[in-house]
């Protein structure tokens, strides 16, 4: 398991999660992971990364006629060697 270090936190907000802890019956710890679950688990993410992130904002669009310059031509491999 991951772990995680929050500095600098302020007094007053430490008292709330000490308080909603107790309510709850639980340590700071728990109670802090079950916000924090609770916060994230309703967060979108791309199902497939990036490219299908990229392709979902454009999965609407289409093209309404072809694009000459890619259709049709033979394709020739670069040489590198003199």
């Amino acid at each position: 398991m991951a772990q995680i270090l929050v500095r600098n936190l302020e007094t007053q907000l430490k008292t709330r999660l000490q308080r909603r802890a107790r309510r709850h019956g639980r340590s700071m710890e728990e109670e802090a992971r079950d916000i924090l679950r609770n916060a994230l688990r309703n967060e979108e993410s791309p199902a497939g990364g990036l490219g299908s992130a990229i392709a979902g904002l454009f999965r609407e669009t289409g093209l309404s006629k072809d694009i000459p310059e890619l259709r049709g031509h033979k394709l020739t491999p670069v040489r590198f060697d003199p």
